[in-house]
């Protein structure tokens, strides 16, 4: 009887433990998953809210291609103030979703962010605002934005230090 206890332990340690492993590093991944979904849908959030600042200032144009034609000082200071706080939701977003090698869920995700990012870089007024919306970003952040910057408006624009 001894030794079908033994062999019993055995066999639930060889087949057990693996089993457990497996569980438990399938369970660590779901919930970095879902840190994950939630960072995502915090930023998506974010944007959201800051889309309805761009619908509270309508004069500003924020939401078309052509940039505000001579825009009065009061509405190029609000202007700056919305671009600073759309820098640093872009920001944000770079830090906490990009990575160099991603997967597919990953790269879906980021993508509407990029997509974001060219859109408002492809506007002359942000394009033109970027040397001073930069200044104290996080550096890789930087290259990457200056990159599409570039890349939509088919300029290099130069850094400021």
């Amino acid at each position: 009887m001894r030794d079908a206890w033994e062999l019993a332990s055995y066999i639930v340690t060889a087949l057990g433990l693996p089993v457990a492993i497996a569980f438990f590093a399938w369970e660590q991944r779901k919930e970095r998953d879902n840190e994950e979904e939630e960072a995502y849908q915090l930023l998506s959030d974010a944007y959201n809210d800051f889309l309805k600042v761009v619908l509270a200032h309508p004069d500003l144009h924020l939401r078309t291609n052509e940039p505000l034609l001579n825009p009065t000082t009061e509405q190029n200071e609000r202007m700056l103030v919305i671009f600073d706080m759309l820098m640093s939701l872009f920001e944000r977003a770079y830090l906490v979703a990009y990575k160099p090698v991603m997967t597919e869920t990953e790269r879906r995700r980021w993508n509407s962010w990029d997509d974001y990012m060219r859109e408002w870089c492809h506007r002359e007024d942000f394009h033109n605002a970027l040397p001073l919306l930069l200044r104290g970003e996080d550096p890789e952040f930087q290259t990457y934005l200056r990159r599409i910057a570039q890349e939509e408006r088919g300029t290099l624009i130069l850094q400021t230090t």
